[in-house]
């Protein structure tokens, strides 16, 4: 605190003035007040102290403006000042300054405006590397799984044309690693997918039978092989959720619990629990999950009993796909076990807003016996060169009339009505931003008439229409896998 006269002397400065400055309080009274402040003020203020002087009140001193003290040694650091006019009919002008030193709320409020540019900048890099995370996704959902889909289908190719034993064994273990590259390429897509925030849930209305028969005909073979008993109770129940992500959680679930399963049975059933649910149990046989364990479960790269460095079946990224999917969808998922005996993983799901029973279906065998396939037409639509060339040899060596071409244009030069395809085989990304959606729908015009069609994509979150002339496969397809859907489309 300092009071000062008209003429801006100090008459008074209390001891903290002292302490602030630097000067001793005899060094002070009788100076002019400039002497506190940088030098390059000082001329500006005398003009502002004598305007002061003829409007005395009480106000901040420099509203709006940076203010700074000087100490004795020269330094200098920021202030805020309070002006006061004292009052006294037998006293001269006198006016007191509060003086505060700001120093430490300037650097809290420095360090805080960097703080926020710091989190600008990183947002913005969060940004740019989602974006760019983004693009990678796509393209890595179908170029990486060009080459794997042009391996699977030359595999069976020569698996039908090749009869010497020990050719057959090489490619049978040929299968099994393209199968191996093909599962772990699709888990870590998902997780990049689910950890980048590019899949959307579309929840809507949906019966489980279907899904359960799907799945009883995915997974019948892989049990066999263990023999395991597959049970997959009949269901009459509808959800409301995401269909293609509730797949997705219950095929690793199956998986998962088939490779655990060393006798026994897996099974799936559905039942109906109050507060109008829908809860989804996958029960196993299997080795169970020791209780200090099952925390660790849901961890990246984790399988229970086995090293991390180990030879083993699997990756350890099925359940932790099964957990983003389960909190992106907000569903309840539980898990109770009991080693040496099983686990039960159990999914509840709320239940179809509509409550009319969903229709019965026919279920499809897991495998068909090959039909006459003589003067079958497929028409082949793939931009990818590798990819279309093994998938014309495999049809061919099937018995199919083949036509293959790389783009709609071509693929409407070959159709008429005169030369209409039984089956249209067509990759969803094509070159120049087509797809085979527009594909199939062009097609289907220019014969006025519908056309079977067969959508391929590497794109594991793609929504198709509903059309019970149109299925939908994913990238990479095993030969045989193909050669069942078209038997059955045809």
């Amino acid at each position: 605190m300092i009071i000062i006269d008209g003429g801006g002397l100090i008459r008074f400065a209390n001891r903290q003035v002292s302490a602030l400055f630097g000067y001793n309080q005899d060094e002070l009274i009788g100076q002019r007040v400039e002497l506190l402040m940088p030098e390059r003020f000082q001329a500006r203020h005398v003009s502002h102290r004598e305007t002061y002087s003829h409007t005395l009140r009480l106000r901040p001193m420099g509203a709006g403006l940076e203010l700074f003290g000087r100490r004795r040694d020269g330094s200098e650091f920021p202030v805020e000042i309070s002006l006061s006019p004292i009052h006294d009919p037998d006293a001269a002008v006198l006016v007191a300054a509060a003086i505060r030193d700001v120093s430490d709320r300037k650097r809290v409020e420095a360090e805080l405006i960097v703080a926020r540019e710091t989190a600008e900048r990183a947002r913005e890099s969060a940004d740019r590397a989602s974006q760019a995370k983004s693009r990678f996704l796509a393209t890595a959902s179908h170029d990486l799984r060009q080459p794997l889909q042009t391996l699977a289908l030359l595999n069976g190719t020569l698996r039908r044309m090749v009869t010497e034993p020990l050719s057959l064994e090489a490619l049978a273990q040929q299968e099994q690693a393209i199968g191996t590259m093909s599962g772990l390429l699709s888990a870590l897509l998902d997780m990049s997918k689910l950890e980048s925030g590019s899949i959307k849930p579309e929840r809507k209305d949906f019966p489980l039978r279907p899904l359960f028969g799907e799945l009883r005909a995915e997974f019948a073979r892989l049990a066999a092989g263990k023999a395991l008993q597959l049970r997959i109770e009949e269901c009459a129940e509808s959800v409301y959720s995401d269909r293609t992500l509730i797949g997705q959680v219950l095929r690793n679930l199956i998986s998962n619990a088939i490779k655990y399963t060393v006798q026994g049975e897996v099974t799936l059933r559905a039942a109906r629990v109050p507060e109008a649910a829908i809860r989804i149990d996958v029960v196993d046989t299997g080795v169970g999950i020791p209780a200090d364990q099952v925390r660790y479960i849901y961890d990246e790269f984790y399988q229970i009993g086995i090293a991390a460095n180990s030879s083993h079946e699997g990756y350890g990224l099925g359940l932790s796909i099964v957990q983003r999917i389960v909190h992106l969808l907000g569903v309840q998922l539980s898990v109770t076990s009991e080693l040496g005996k099983g686990s039960v993983f159990s999914l509840v799901l709320p239940a179809a807003m509509d409550v009319s029973p969903a229709p019965r279906t026919q279920l499809e065998p897991a495998c068909a016996a090959a039909p006459r396939t003589a003067r079958l037409r497929v028409l082949l639509v793939e931009d990818d060169p590798g990819v279309r060339d093994a998938t014309r040899m495999l049809l061919k060596v099937e018995g199919y009339e083949v036509t293959a071409v790389a783009s709609l244009a071509q693929a409407l030069k070959e159709t008429s009505p005169a030369a209409r395809p039984d089956l249209l085989v067509t990759d969803y990304h094509l070159a120049n931003g087509e797809t085979g959606i527009e594909t199939i729908a062009a097609l289907r015009e220019a014969l006025h008439a519908p056309l079977k069609a067969v959508l391929i994509t590497g794109d594991t979150s793609l929504v198709t229409p509903l059309d019970p002339d149109l299925r939908v496969a994913s990238k990479p397809i095993r030969a045989e896998e193909l050669l069942t859907l078209l038997r059955a489309m045809l």
